[in-house]
């Protein structure tokens, strides 16, 4: 039998504007995320034992009913946090107005390398101008890192360093096309990571569940490992509806489907086997970095 889920991850749309080049979302399509599909999800996670839900990309403060989404989770008696790249003051001004209503809020930032190889732009300074500009029990900054610099790192912790901010490192993972635009081999970008890993070991106190995480990565990439069963207790519903256990797993189930039919696929044993880039998006709180 599969672990028990309790907790979902879900998206709130199919497309997203931030378009990093580095990005990890599993899925790609046209739309938001309907609240009927949604309430049927929440009334089916809820009967089989999902206690919170985790809004996320596209970029939920876009959503145009943003705020019954947060409250339809409420009335079925889930927590409700949210991972989002908000920096403009539409997308703030959205967020603060559920704020009193969340658990948690997320947000996402990239070192300038990162930003420079995904051609993004959302600093760590506008990400914490975020935080700091919402009232939620926990603050979590999520920064994708790629060839940090000392400078860099001292100025991220000067950034959280007494505000609360918890900060949750995630390398880039670089596939064949990052790997060409990047110029090194798969060899380089591990030995960049490990390089980045000492920078911010001066400025962060990594947990050793981080640093496991590190070596199970390197070993995923380096290795014909096809990795060890999914145990994650976290389901992914994408914006169309279907519940998998992995966002990348190949099974999946409608919320469309008989009740009886999703109760099975969720107790079935899971068929999905944890990869680099699953690995990178399903952590635990306890892989969170405080500032040294």
């Amino acid at each position: 039998m599969s672990t028990p889920a309790r907790t979902a991850l879900i998206s709130t749309a199919g497309h997203c504007k931030v378009a990093c080049g580095f990005c990890f979302r599993a899925d790609r399509a046209h739309g938001f995320l309907s609240i009927d599909t949604y309430t049927r999800a929440l009334s089916r996670l809820k009967e089989t034992g999902v206690e919170g839900v985790c809004l996320t990309g596209g970029e939920p403060t876009h959503h145009p009913q943003l705020r019954q989404l947060v409250r339809l989770a409420h009335q079925f008696g889930m927590a409700v946090s949210m991972v989002t790249s908000a920096r403009t003051e539409a997308e703030v001004t959205a967020l603060a107005e559920v704020e009193h209503l969340l658990t948690n809020v997320t947000v996402s930032a990239d070192s300038e390398g990162a930003m420079a190889l995904g051609r993004t732009t959302r600093t760590v300074v506008s990400a914490v101008a975020t935080l700091l500009a919402v009232d939620v029990p926990a603050k979590v900054l999520h920064l994708t890192y790629l060839d940090v610099a000392e400078e860099e790192a001292a100025q991220i912790a000067g950034l959280v360093a007494g505000t609360g901010i918890e900060v949750q490192l995630s390398p880039v993972l670089l596939n064949e096309q990052g790997l060409i635009r990047a110029g090194g081999s798969l060899q380089d970008s591990v030995k960049l990571r490990e390089a980045d890993t000492a920078t911010l070991a001066g400025r962060f106190r990594l947990s050793n569940a981080y640093r496991s995480y590190l070596d199970d990565l390197r070993r995923m990439q380096l290795s014909d490992d096809e990795g060890h069963p999914c145990r994650s207790a976290t389901l992914y519903m994408s914006a169309g509806g279907e519940i998998r256990r992995c966002p990348y797993g190949a099974d999946g189930v409608s919320v469309q489907a008989p009740r009886a039919e999703i109760r099975g696929f969720l107790e079935a044993p899971s068929k999905d086997r944890v990869g680099p880039d699953c690995a990178a998006i399903c952590r635990p709180a306890s892989h969170a970095c405080a500032a040294a």
